[in-house]
């Protein structure tokens, strides 16, 4: 007998489901309410904190799990009886505000101290979330006061300021130390071993599995920048979202599906053509 075949949807926010300048997502409504009428779940897969994305995937009527800080935590809703977390075997987990917490990586509370811990190594100071004030976190990213506390507010990483060292040896030292790091043009981000958005989508498979133990599950991907590679290398169909001058140059080139716009719109228009057959 053929499987039914089961869509699970993982998308990156930022530049991706919503719009890179403006952050709107209205181009994308009509699609996530037809995927939401077909029961089709839309994981969100972000860096941003929890706080940064709990009113936004409530506004977009967005109810599943989703993935924070870069892979480093998952959150499950305590009432959705579909996750059976014996799955997620070695991951910290708890109670919190009424969700269940995975913790990937670690604690904010040991990425502090592994940045300190760098510095020391580097001997140079490195200036991390938890060291600047909101008014310099505000200047460094142009971030409002209210965003800017909510970034601030960490529960598994610590970016910190780009200290401009080659790749390979910043990743070495860190490495060294027992963590990782995720490096970007102003702020690299350290984190927990087992952290990262290729493992959170693979731990959230296999709980999704266990409700539909006879279904072909079939994953989508969606993102536009590198901190999403490791995501859309673990997907069935990777869909690159571009920017105004086309695919990040890391993302080109790699054989995967390119949305034919930006943002909102070539997230909406890309579904649409995943789910044309289906439709």
């Amino acid at each position: 007998m053929t499987k039914r075949t089961t869509y699970l949807v993982f998308t990156d926010l930022d530049g991706t489901l919503l719009n890179h300048d403006d952050y709107r997502y209205d181009a994308a409504l009509p699609m996530l309410a037809w995927l939401k009428n077909h029961q089709v779940p839309v994981i969100a897969v972000t860096s941003k904190t929890h706080l940064e994305v709990e009113d936004l995937l409530y506004a977009l009527s967005l109810h599943e799990p989703f993935v924070i800080e870069n892979g480093s935590g998952i959150f499950i809703p305590v009432t959705d009886d579909r996750f059976d977390l014996s799955v997620a075997t070695h991951v910290p987990q708890e109670v919190w505000q009424q969700r269940y917490r995975l913790c990937l990586g670690c604690t904010y509370e040991q990425a502090r101290t592994g940045l300190r811990a760098l510095s020391q190594t580097l001997n140079m100071p490195l200036q991390g979330f938890g060291d600047l004030s909101t008014v310099d976190l505000c200047q460094l990213t142009g971030l409002s006061p209210a965003d800017a506390k909510q970034a601030q507010t960490r529960e598994f990483t610590e970016p910190f300021v780009n200290p401009g060292l080659e790749i390979s040896v910043l990743e070495q030292h860190v490495t060294d130390l027992g963590f990782q790091v995720l490096v970007g043009d102003r702020f690299c981000h350290l984190m927990g071993l087992g952290a990262g958005k290729g493992n959170a989508v693979q731990l959230l498979v296999r709980c999704y599995q266990t409700k539909f133990p006879q279904a072909q599950l079939k994953t989508v991907g969606l993102g536009n920048s590198p901190n999403d590679i490791a995501m859309l290398e673990v997907v069935d169909i990777p869909i690159v979202i571009p920017g105004t001058t086309g695919p990040h140059p890391d993302l080109a080139n790699r054989d995967w599906q390119i949305a034919p716009t930006t943002g909102a719109q070539g997230w909406a228009m890309a579904m649409s053509d995943v789910f044309h057959d289906y439709r």
